[in-house]
């Protein structure tokens, strides 16, 4: 057993764990009852090892994150060489370091056209919260400090901060009182399945989009600060835009004077297929918010791009900007960015999940539709989802919600198969990296525990 623990075993350290340790997004009487975590002790590529021996192959890329996959040691030897140099200093009161600059210019090179200027956080929860913060900063210094409200949508995640959880549109993000915070509401997403449409339908495109219209004129124009959206809607289902929206919301926040935050933690870095969503859909954002890919989850690592209109207001307005992290574009951090830009650069990754990733998954999961169980596959570059049904013709879930997508995703962990079950359906977002025959792989996992699931209802 690998083990850098102090030769603890696996049963010592799942004792330890249930002892001190509060997980995130987990039911700790489950887990409980279930004798402990599961423990993860390496990775290489697409795979990983838990103390039991058992290998899985990584069908989230961790959290939607480790697009270079994992055993990068290049990563590692980088920020072993800035640890060395120069391990933290902040850049607070007029101060900076070179890995900063260093990113900065390389991120206005790979976002999109307009975005140049760029604040640095610790996750994509607090670089939405940042956005949030700017933008009514950017109106503030305009004058016109009643623009407050943020628009988002149904099924949007935008992380669990306060301000990150009142502007996802997930019941399950609201769990406790006086959330969502005054000031962000939310306008129907464009989910075809949940809305009885078709997915490719232009006239729905438009439909859906008209809906962030009538939200804006609900709250009177003149009090909409700005519009939230994540290119494709990751870990609300791996919901992609039908043809026509985003060409459409954008002509709405232009009507209004509307701010465009486009939230890209997980499209960002390759995940569609382009360096950023906002290349896929031919969105031109304000603001772009980014995280995850970002490094490959090797440090933790966000961004704020901010487009001239909201940074050159905000650069001349009179005072200190006090908003900020001590680990504000953290040295290490660059550093290990920096090199994780390198890599998908130098071989080709991005390239490899719009020639390969993207048309392979769609594919091999397209084939899936014809199962019992599945009604609907979708998504792009290297990020896909099913929703499975009770119905295919009226598109019913199970009862209770959810209850079949969660046998399966178990099924598939106990097989070798790492995915994530969200309300009646599974998403997978593998390391990019991931070739032809691991996706075969996946995708024969994944029939199987489906096949097996159908059979015992």
């Amino acid at each position: 057993m690998k083990n850098s623990f102090h030769n603890r075993t696996a049963e010592a350290l799942k004792a330890a764990d249930l002892t001190h340790h509060l997980h995130p997004f987990t039911d700790h009487r489950a887990l409980a009852a279930e004798g402990g975590p599961r423990i993860i002790t390496h990775g290489e590529g697409v795979y990983l090892w838990d103390t039991e021996g058992r290998r899985l192959l990584d069908g989230m890329g961790g959290l939607w994150c480790v697009n270079i996959g994992y055993g990068r040691k290049e990563l590692g030897e980088v920020a072993h060489r800035q640890m060395d140099q120069l391990a933290f200093y902040n850049t607070f009161f007029k101060t900076s370091h070179e890995p900063v600059i260093e990113l900065s210019e390389r991120l206005a090179a790979l976002t999109p056209e307009g975005i140049n200027d760029f604040f640095y956080a610790n996750s994509g929860s607090e670089a939405n919260d940042t956005a949030l913060r700017l933008v009514r900063g950017y109106w503030a210094a305009e004058g016109k400090p009643e623009r407050q409200v943020i628009i988002s949508r149904e099924f949007a995640y935008h992380g669990s901060t306060v301000a990150g959880a009142s502007l996802c549109g997930l019941p399950s993000m609201h769990d406790v009182p006086s959330l969502p915070i005054p000031g962000i509401v939310h306008a129907d997403g464009p989910y075809a399945w949940h809305a009885g449409r078709d997915q490719h339908d232009p006239v729905y495109g438009v439909e859906a989009a008209d809906a962030v219209e009538t939200k804006i004129l609900e709250v009177g124009p003149e009090n909409v600060a700005a519009f939230i959206g994540e290119p494709v809607m990751g870990a609300g289902g791996v919901i992609t835009p039908p043809p026509g929206y985003w060409a459409r919301v954008q002509e709405i926040c232009r009507k209004y004077d509307i701010l465009l935050i486009v939230d890209e933690v997980i499209c960002g870095f390759g995940r569609t297929g382009e360096w950023f969503g906002s290349h896929t859909y031919d969105i031109q954002p304000d603001i772009i918010c980014m995280a995850k890919g970002m490094s490959s989850g090797y440090q933790p690592i966000s961004a704020v791009g901010v487009g001239a209109r909201v940074a050159d207001a905000l650069r001349g307005r009179a005072g200190v900007l006090p908003h900020g992290f001590t680990y504000s574009g953290h040295p290490v951090a660059c550093a290990v960015a920096l090199e994780n830009i390198d890599i998908i650069e130098r071989e080709g990754i991005v390239e490899h999940v719009r020639d390969t990733v993207g048309p392979c998954m769609g594919d091999r999961l397209g084939r899936l539709t014809a199962h019992p169980l599945v009604g609907e596959v979708r998504g792009v570059g290297g990020m896909w989802a099913l929703d499975l049904t009770a119905d295919k013709a009226t598109r019913a879930p199970f009862d209770p919600l959810g209850s079949v997508a969660t046998q399966v995703r178990n099924l598939c962990f106990e097989r070798g198969l790492a995915t994530r079950a969200v309300r009646e359906g599974l998403v997978f977002s593998p390391p990019l990296i991931i070739t032809e025959p691991q996706i075969d792989e996946l995708a024969g996992i994944l029939m199987s525990c489906l096949d097996d699931v159908a059979a015992t209802l």
